[in-house]
């Protein structure tokens, strides 16, 4: 069975997941900005906390594992390219591992760009991908470490993933996000529906992640660097799709 996936808000604008398998018991944390609100929401569903997932190093990510870790005595899983600004990992993972999350097995990624030594997990038979601040709901993070290159090979890796992959993202950015993507396909009546969607979903006071990555692929303009009608849009029919991505990203910082 597919693992039960829970959104909880933290801080002002982060989302962590928790990942919980019905039939064993086990749960996992993707990041840990805070510690206060998790502990109340594994009470509020009695649930036992066995692993700490981590993205990348930030401390809108990480700052609250310490305290969770004592609280819990949960496992921490991290990248090992960044073990030594995270906290104390009791597993390092790299590219090409497989790593068992609530029992499932999860697919390694290196997603650098937003941070280099930034990953990102696919777990197949849940068919999600906790992406952190590399995929984002209708945008991708700012590149804080790494080039224009390295994050459109970070995208490509994610966009490859099955069409139905559920995409956990840390952040509710969608609107602005979907506010920029119109500046750069103001045709795209996809987009057009989803930012209806996504502003009907806040004035409920509802999140906007996770989203599916086929939704993604038709209205995300950081995927869609490769199309014709994308590089016709930006002036650059005869760039390279990492040269459009770098555009796009260059857009987005100054909006």
């Amino acid at each position: 069975m597919p693992l039960e996936i829970v959104t909880l808000p933290v801080l002002k604008d982060n989302y962590v997941y928790l990942l919980h398998d019905a039939q064993t018991g086990a749960t996992a944390v993707v990041d840990v900005p805070e510690a206060a609100p998790v502990m109340a929401a594994l009470d509020q569903r009695g649930w036992n906390l066995s692993q700490i997932v981590l993205t990348h190093h930030h401390w809108d990510h990480v700052q609250g594992v310490d305290e969770l870790k004592a609280a819990t005595g949960a496992q921490v899983i991290g990248a090992k390219a960044d073990a030594h600004r995270l906290p104390d990992l009791d597993s390092a993972v790299s590219e090409g591992d497989t790593v068992s999350i609530c029992g499932e097995p999860a697919q390694v990624l290196d997603v650098s760009g937003h941070t280099v030594g930034h990953i990102a997990y696919h777990l197949p038979e849940t068919g999600a991908a906790l992406t952190g601040d590399s995929l984002m709901a209708l945008g991708c993070g700012r590149l804080f470490e790494g080039t224009p290159d390295m994050m459109w090979n970070s995208l490509s890796k994610l966009a490859a993933l099955p069409a139905d992959t559920i995409v956990c993202s840390g952040h509710e950015y969608t609107q602005a996000n979907g506010n920029f993507a119109a500046t750069i396909e103001p045709d795209n009546a996809a987009l057009m529906s989803r930012r209806e969607a996504v502003s009907a979903a806040r004035v409920a006071g509802q999140p906007t992640v996770p989203s599916v990555l086929s939704e993604e692929l038709a209205t995300n303009p950081f995927l869609r660097a490769s199309l014709p009608q994308v590089k016709a849009s930006l002036g650059m029919a005869d760039s390279s799709d990492a040269e459009v991505f770098a555009e796009i990203r260059r857009r987005k910082d100054r909006f």
